[in-house]
């Protein structure tokens, strides 16, 4: 079994964007500048909008918290969204859910500029992930992704079960490992609450990615072989790569990415984790 470290693959990327920003400033170039409107106290999205700010100060984007109080109208939100979309030195910015629930998310999400919607969720995002075009990837997703293709996990061919069908996690998921890319080219299975005989369906499947909020859901039974969680949206997901011809624990080694892949497949232009350096009027940075 190979454990793909979340926490170690994050700390590499955070040191790969600090030498990009420095780059970008010994250019004389725009630094990133991120935003975060977060509506009331929720300790979860307090803790994890805070943790966007520490990795701004870490890699050097400029920041910007918005904190509303709880009671904020949702057309008050709406002009703070309209006052973001309008700013030029925001490159990109989230609107941190849950949001009270006299605040209509659909209405909000929609709201959002989709060339500044980072975190992928406005549907002309979703879209140009589902046609394999250049756009921001929720981020979840687009973590395990990044995980698979840094350990080389060769993925052509093999079963995937994502278990879960959120519009966040889920679903892209999905999709993302289903395209003609590297990390793709999966027969995936797309398990829900409605799933008979799930454990049967785990049993043969090679990568598993476990997209339920619950930590610890993949247990020995589902499946037979461990893995680790990626570290992105708080655990939310959650990766496993497997060996079904032994009953052992896996023992995974690094293959060649380029082999890997098909002879006519790219990788993706997706847009890098946390890739916020886009001027305005264009598509994110593939």
């Amino acid at each position: 079994m190979v454990v793909l470290d979340g926490k170690e693959t994050s700390a590499k990327i955070r040191q790969e964007l600090a030498l990009k920003v420095k780059e970008l400033k010994a250019q004389g170039r725009k630094v990133p500048h991120l935003a975060a409107i977060l509506v009331g106290e929720d300790g979860a999205s307090r803790t994890y909008v805070n943790a966007k700010v520490r990795d701004c100060e870490e890699v050097g984007f400029g920041s910007t918290l918005i904190k509303l109080p709880a009671e904020t109208t949702e057309a008050e939100l709406l002009k703070a969204i309209g006052k973001l979309n309008h700013d030029e030195d925001i490159d990109g910015y989230i609107v941190q859910l849950p949001l009270p629930k006299h605040i209509d998310e659909t209405k909000i999400l929609l709201a959002v500029d989709p060339r500044k919607d980072v975190d992928g969720f406005h549907p002309q995002n979703v879209g140009k992930m589902t046609l394999n075009l250049p756009t921001y990837i929720p981020a979840t997703p687009q973590g395990i992704v990044e995980l698979l293709r840094r350990y080389e996990v060769p993925t052509e061919g093999k079963n995937c079960v994502v278990i879960g069908r959120s519009n966040i996690v889920g679903s892209p998921m999905s999709i993302l490992l289903s395209q003609h890319n590297y990390p793709g080219n999966c027969t995936v299975t797309l398990c829900h609450s409605r799933t008979r005989d799930l454990e049967e369906i785990c049993r043969n499947a090679d990568i598993i990615v476990a997209a339920l909020g619950r930590p610890g859901f993949a247990t020995p039974a589902i499946p037979h072989h461990r893995a680790s969680p990626s570290e992105h949206n708080e655990g939310s997901g959650a990766s496993e790569q497997r060996d079904n011809s032994t009953t052992e624990p896996c023992q995974q080694t690094r293959t060649n990415t380029a082999a890997d892949r098909p002879p006519d497949a790219k990788e993706q232009p997706r847009a890098p984790i946390s890739s916020f350096w886009k001027q305005p009027g264009t598509q994110a940075n593939p």
